[in-house]
This record gives structure tokens, C-alpha cells and sequence, in this order.
């Protein structure tokens, strides 16, 4: 689950992410609303964390930017304003959720796992395109009724491939996603792995799902003949 968390207290920033960490998210921070929102335009976020008031600009205004744009992220706000007038005004601007200061860490983290699974989950845990069928619940890849088996990053990669059907993914939007913004490995390893799940997701049938788009990066669709 990759998180942004736009917070301006740098203490307070560093103990929330220390616990979303904790909670297995992957989690990146910024302390301003300039980068706040260069972050949000800039890549593909499970949800967002979003104090109100910061440097440069409300939070409540990259949230409006957000939905007329829209993007449909799940916002969590985080603020000190408490009132009812704040709330509502925090919901009508879009948000999901809405958590006032000072509040319980596990509070937050639960909140935040329920604001993804309000729009990921279905009735059976399961994502489907064309006849590949994802079941996140007990990690299992089918294909034409056929078990495929991935290893973890494989299975992390055609997740987020699969969740955001029909959108074109840059190799660095993928390398994000799946080694964290701090990996320096090997230039080319989406390219690897991207092999990998095609030899065993599209190789052995006539219908190719894993598409490239050149100069930009992969998606996942049927391709129309």
C-alpha cells in the first residue's frame, strides 16, 4: 500500500510514518502543499494523508484540485481544526475521512487501510480481466481456469498492473510501487520482471494483456484487433 503523507509538523510527520511503516505501507512524505501536490499529480497513490494547513498553500485546496482533476485517491485529513464547520467543510471538498489532533496512531492506520478498502475490495477479494483472475485474499493467480504461480514481486507488480487497468504505468511509476522510492538497483528491473509475468501470463495464450506503450511504460488490457 503506498501512502502520502503531507504533513508540516516534521516530528509529529516522522512518528506517523514510522507507525504506517510499521504496518507494512509504504509511505512517502512531504512537509509542503507545492509538494504536496507535486507528488499527487506526479504518481499513483492507495491513499493520502492530508494536513489542511501547511507552507504554501491548504490542503483543502490540493484536495479540490485533486477531485476536479479527477482523481478519486482516497484523502484521509489530518488537522487541528475541530469544529463542525471544518469537518463538513473537509468532506465537502472531497475527503474520505476526516481525523482531528491529537489522535491515536492505531486509529489512524486502521482508518487508512479502510479508506483502500472501500475501493479495492469487491464481494470475493478477486480482480478480473479477460479470463486472469487475481484473488488478493488467498494470493492466487488463475488464468483460463489454470493456476499460475508468481513470486512475491511478481505477484505485487501484476496487482498494481491489474488495479489500474487501461492506465499506462512509467517503469519509474512501477519501480516506486514495488522497491520504494530509495531503490538503486538494476535500471532495467521492471523490464525483467515485466518478461517474467508475460511468459507466464501471456505466453501460454492467444489474448496478450500485458501491453507495452513505447517511450512511456506498460499496462494491462486486452489488446483490440
Amino acid at each position: 500500500m503506498r501512502v502520502l503523507l503531507a504533513e508540516d509538523d516534521r516530528d509529529l510527520c516522522s512518528v506517523i510514518e514510522r507507525h504506517l511503516r510499521s504496518m507494512c505501507m509504504d509511505v512517502e512524505h512531504c512537509f509542503d502543499a507545492p509538494s504536496a501536490w507535486e507528488l499527487i499529480s506526479g504518481g499513483l497513490w492507495d491513499a493520502v494523508v492530508l494536513d489542511i494547513m501547511m507552507p504554501g498553500g491548504s490542503g483543502l485546496d490540493i484536495l479540490r484540485q485533486m477531485r476536479a482533476s479527477g482523481d478519486n485517491t482516497p484523502v484521509l485529513i489530518l488537522t487541528a481544526l475541530d469544529s463542525i464547520d471544518d469537518r463538513v467543510g473537509g468532506l465537502d471538498a472531497g475527503a474520505d475521512d476526516y481525523m482531528t489532533k491529537p489522535f491515536a496512531l492505531e486509529e489512524l492506520s486502521a482508518r487508512v487501510r479502510a479508506l483502500t478498502r472501500r475501493i479495492t475490495a469487491n464481494k470475493d477479494n478477486a480482480y478480473r480481466i479477460e479470463d486472469l483472475v487475481l484473488d488478493i485474499k488467498k494470493r492466487r493467480v488463475t488464468r483460463g481456469g489454470r493456476e499460475i504461480s508468481l513470486s512475491v514481486r511478481e505477484f505485487s507488480m501484476l496487482e498494481y498492473l491489474i488495479r489500474n487497468a487501461g492506465i499506462v504505468l512509467t517503469r519509474e511509476q512501477i519501480e516506486h510501487y514495488i522497491w520504494n522510492y530509495g531503490y538503486e538497483g538494476n535500471s532495467n528491473i521492471v523490464d525483467v520482471y515485466i518478461r517474467n509475468l508475460r511468459r507466464k501470463i501471456d505466453d501460454p495464450f492467444d489474448v496478450k494483456l500485458i501491453q507495452t506503450v513505447r517511450s512511456v511504460g506498460y499496462t494491462i488490457r486486452k489488446r483490440e484487433l
